[in-house]
């Protein structure tokens, strides 16, 4: 037997909200999609069918549904903060190896390599250890021209 869950009831205020989200057009797409979700789940149309027509899984449907009940308007339309990992190379790091880059390359070679960047910057001491890649990628958001 299917599981029967509470259906929601939106108060005039939070209609009038979905309906300014739905005519602005400015906020994100995954907000406006969750709007649209809470506004079919209001007028009790089935989950199936609110995720065929909306495009995503029943799941979505359900999860924006239980949080709307758990939390509200505001917190069924809107993202939780993502952890993420946590960068492993400060500004000041950046900082030395941008500036290393800057500076007169080695004797024996025409100009830095990304290589030459890495193996000098943790020779002096900035980092503990770094790849070529990474300090390719801390000189393409510098715009850093090592030549």
């Amino acid at each position: 037997m299917a599981r029967q869950t509470k259906p929601i009831q939106l108060s005039d205020e939070e209609r009038s909200s979905l309906k300014t989200l739905f005519s602005g057009g400015k906020d994100s797409n995954r907000k406006q999609t969750r709007a649209r979700i809470l506004d079919l789940l209001a007028r009790k149309t089935p989950v199936a069918e609110i995720a065929v027509l909306l495009g995503c899984s029943p799941t979505t449907v359900y999860n924006v549904k239980h949080r709307y009940q758990a939390e509200g308007l505001e917190a069924a339309l809107t993202e939780k903060p993502r952890s993420g990992k946590p960068p492993t190379i400060t500004g000041e790091q950046k900082a030395r190896i941008t500036a290393l880059a800057c500076s007169d390359a080695p004797s024996g070679h025409s100009r830095w390599t990304l290589r030459l960047l890495a193996d000098k910057s943790v020779e002096l001491g900035f980092i503990d250890s770094i790849s070529h890649n990474e300090v390719g990628e801390i000189l393409k958001k510098t715009r850093s021209d090592r030549t």
